[in-house]
């Protein structure tokens, strides 16, 4: 019986990798800078509600003082509201462009959130202090930087249009600037009204949502041109 020589057995592991196009294509989807902004807009609202406490157990006239201590507050609170929702309606415009995001963005992205989740202590603070000049600059310097911040991301979109769905126009996007520059001019305007008149320095910050809605449908609305604000709601 001769030898027969042994044959060799090969082990053959099987590795499985994640390609590398599919791993930048997942980095580059806008849906979780998408999601995470809609959770921390929501968060914040949340907050900013939770700031309105009414004392219990309070006699019928005590509860009347209560309601005219809160008032501040409640002022507060209903500029904030439409203030956040502003912000909320005109991320969504920005990113109903986007189909694809890189590091730059994410980042810029990250910093109006930063931005815009101070509002609620700015409102805390306006709410305590109506009367204080420094309450009403901090809560006007605070909107400042987060509508600041929404022009940052409206630029950089629309400066690189390899990150949108289709390049805008050239007058399309000069509107789209103008509409978000206008409450940046008007809180900076209320700020410095504020060294004279807090009172009239709340009423301003209270119209630039109003302001805004106003000029945004103009724009919409103007003659049939397209415009920044078309889809606007």
């Amino acid at each position: 019986m001769s030898d027969q020589p042994d044959t060799p057995v090969t082990s053959v592991t099987s590795v499985t990798s994640v390609p590398v196009d599919l791993v930048a294509e997942q980095l580059r989807s806008p849906d979780r800078v998408i999601s995470l902004t809609d959770g921390v807009f929501a968060i914040v609202l949340t907050i900013l509600v939770l700031e309105i406490k009414v004392p219990s157990h309070l006699p019928t006239r005590s509860l009347q003082g209560a309601f005219h201590e809160l008032r501040p507050t409640f002022v507060a609170w209903v500029i904030s509201f439409l203030i956040i929702g502003m912000y909320w309606v005109a991320h969504r415009d920005i990113f109903a462009r986007v189909r694809a995001v890189n590091r730059d963005l994410v980042w810029l992205n990250l910093l109006f959130l930063l931005t815009t989740a101070v509002i609620p202590f700015a409102a805390s603070v306006f709410g305590e202090y109506p009367d204080a000049r420094i309450a009403v600059q901090l809560y006007g310097l605070v909107v400042t930087l987060a509508s600041l911040m929404r022009l940052a991301l409206y630029a950089y979109v629309v400066k690189h249009p390899d990150l949108m769905v289709a390049q805008e126009p050239g007058h399309q996007t000069r509107q789209g600037f103008i509409l978000a520059g206008v409450p940046i001019v008007l809180y900076l305007v209320a700020i410095g009204v504020a060294s004279v008149s807090t009172s009239a320095s709340a009423l301003l910050l209270f119209s630039v949502p109003l302001i805004y809605f106003g000029a945004v449908t103009f724009a919409r609305d103007r003659g049939g041109v397209t415009s920044e604000a078309e889809d606007f709601s």
